[in-house]
């Protein structure tokens, strides 16, 4: 990964952008695209749209979307209780079980307030039971509910402090790597095509609010009706001790013979599944195969139904302990999606129309 889109991805993954609350995280995502898409622009909700024009003679030449979520998981601020601790809720799927002990900032109109999530001593525990959002409190210091209302209001977003952590040459930790990866992975993916001089009008797409309803795609899909969109998440990553590989087709970190998943099943669209092996073939890159039989989980669960009928495929990152403030990717996965996607949208004419064969 040259210095440049290394750059771009850890101030992605710096950037905080729970669901409802993306705009920083969307700006960084815009300031980037904006160097070599012929236009960028933004709708009521911070959807974010970039688009290479394709060439106007050219008559059969697709529409295709590349696609990830801006948003991460986080907390919201839902009360103050009257010795200024904060209680919080959801955003997204967020896991209480994981929650306890640890530092989180809550992002305030003022700036950000830096709390901890209470845990009780070892010593004062009797039992280990599961826990449930109700169960939290933040402590911020504070020792009034008025003390705590001068710092931070209702409503106010909340994200684990951890940051980005390079665990060696490829492989990257932190929080919400779901799914600024994938937002990497799409504007990535698009400037490769808009280098190789592609034909197809090509947009990227970083979506808002994926997280609590894929909100953003359906948005997004009503607005462009595209001939074909590829959504780039992250999947789940079972390579590792006591994981419950049972639960989900077997997936693995690290490209040369694990790389990235493509979805089959349901949503994805036999068409555009075959194109992408194709494609992946030709280029040499090794794909794993990921079983959606219900659905994705993923935006393009949004994207397909949004304006009548959308052909759509998920990639997936392999991405282990998925919502933890600790998930790990290895960066030659995602480099080998862009990629893909970007060699896709190039010769994306040779593949359409995308439909099946009844």
């Amino acid at each position: 990964m040259d210095d440049p889109s290394r750059d771009f991805l850890t101030e992605l993954l710096e950037t905080p952008s729970p669901s409802g609350y993306e705009t920083r995280g969307q700006q960084v995502w815009v300031d980037y695209v904006d160097q070599f898409a012929d236009d960028v622009r933004t709708d009521a909700y911070g959807n974010a749209i970039a688009v290479h024009e394709g060439t106007p003679d050219v008559s059969d030449a697709p529409e295709i979307v590349l696609a990830g979520h801006a948003d991460e998981i986080g907390f919201i601020v839902k009360s103050i209780d009257g010795d200024g601790f904060v209680r919080l809720g959801r955003i997204g799927g967020s896991d209480p079980s994981v929650s306890k002990g640890q530092h989180v900032t809550i992002h305030a109109a003022d700036g950000p307030v830096e709390g901890v999530i209470g845990q009780h001593a070892i010593h004062l525990r009797e039992d280990e039971s599961e826990t449930d959002i109700e169960d939290l409190w933040i402590d911020i210091g504070a020792e009034s509910e008025d003390e705590a209302h001068e710092r931070l209001e209702i409503g106010d977003p909340i994200t684990f402090s951890s940051t980005v952590s390079w665990l060696s040459e490829t492989r990257l930790s932190g929080r919400g790597l779901d799914n600024r990866v994938g937002t990497w992975a799409a504007a990535e993916g698009f400037r490769q095509a808009v280098e190789a001089g592609t034909d197809a009008t090509v947009y990227a797409v970083s979506t808002v609010q994926e997280e609590v309803g894929f909100n953003g795609a359906r948005m997004v899909g009503f607005d462009l009706e595209p001939d074909a969109v590829v959504v780039v998440d992250v999947g789940h990553a079972v390579d590792y001790p006591s994981a419950p590989s049972e639960k989900t087709s077997r997936m693995e970190l690290g490209g040369g013979p694990a790389g990235p998943a493509l979805g089959r099943g349901s949503t994805n669209h036999p068409a555009v599944f075959d194109a992408l092996r194709s494609v992946a073939n030709e280029r040499e890159l090794e794909v794993q195969i990921e079983a959606l039989g219900v659905g994705t989980g993923t935006d393009a669960d949004g994207f397909f139904t949004a304006a009548g009928a959308i052909p759509s495929q998920v990639v997936s990152v392999p991405n282990r302990y998925m919502h933890t403030p600790v998930e790990v990717i290895d960066t030659d996965d995602l480099e080998e999606i862009a990629t893909l996607l970007g060699a896709f949208a190039s010769r994306a004419d040779e593949f359409t129309p995308f439909a099946v064969d009844i």
